[in-house]
C-alpha cells in the first residue's frame, strides 16, 4: 500500500500541476465567473481544493495553515493560488513518501469542519477520501474549463501511469 499512496501523491500533482496550467491561460473574469459549480468559479473551486488539503495535512502532521470555512479563498489572486497548491502537493508528497505500515494502521482524531463532535478513522482511509476529494473536485474544474470554452483536459490517472513508465 506505500507504494499506492506515493502514486498518488505524485498523480494528484501531476493533475493539479496540469490543470493550473490551463487555468493560467483564463483572464481575472473567467477565473472568477460563476459557473454553477459547487464552490461557483474556477477560483473557488481552485480555492477549495488548497483549503481542503490543507486542514488534512495540518490534522496529519500538525503544521501548516488552519482554516475554518471549507469556502476560504486565503489567497488574493492566481498567482498566490498556484503558490500554495504547489507548496501543498509538495507537502502531501514528502508526507506520503514518510508513510509506514504502522502509522497507516493508525486511527487519526479530528473534529470536521462542519461538526463539532470528533471523528476517529485510519490514515488509509482518511488518504483515500482526500484523493478522491481531489478527484471530485478536479472534474469540476475541468466541467468550468469547458464551460468557458478552453480545451478538455487529459487527467485519467491511466495516463500518468503511462508517462510515468516512459520517465
Amino acid at each position: 500500500m506505500l507504494d499506492h499512496w506515493t502514486m498518488f501523491a505524485a498523480y494528484n500533482e501531476w493533475a493539479n500541476q496540469t490543470l493550473y496550467e490551463a487555468a493560467a491561460t483564463l483572464s481575472e473574469e473567467e477565473l472568477h465567473r460563476e459557473t454553477g459549480a459547487f464552490f461557483g468559479s474556477l477560483f473557488g473551486t481552485l480555492s477549495h481544493l488548497v483549503v481542503a488539503d490543507q486542514i488534512w495535512l495540518r490534522r496529519l502532521s500538525g503544521e501548516g495553515p488552519t482554516h475554518t470555512q471549507l469556502n476560504a479563498k486565503p489567497c488574493a489572486d492566481f498567482h498566490s493560488l498556484h503558490q500554495a497548491r504547489v507548496e501543498t502537493d509538495a507537502r502531501l508528497r514528502q508526507f506520503c513518501e514518510a508513510l509506514t505500515e504502522e502509522k497507516l494502521a493508525c486511527e487519526i482524531e479530528y473534529r470536521p469542519v462542519t461538526s463539532p463532535e470528533p471523528v476517529r478513522q485510519p490514515l488509509g482511509q482518511i488518504l483515500a477520501h482526500l484523493f478522491n476529494h481531489q478527484t471530485h473536485h478536479r472534474g469540476q474544474a475541468h466541467m468550468i474549463l469547458t464551460v468557458l470554452g478552453k480545451p478538455s483536459l487529459v487527467l485519467d490517472l491511466v495516463y500518468f501511469q503511462r508517462l510515468s513508465k516512459q520517465a
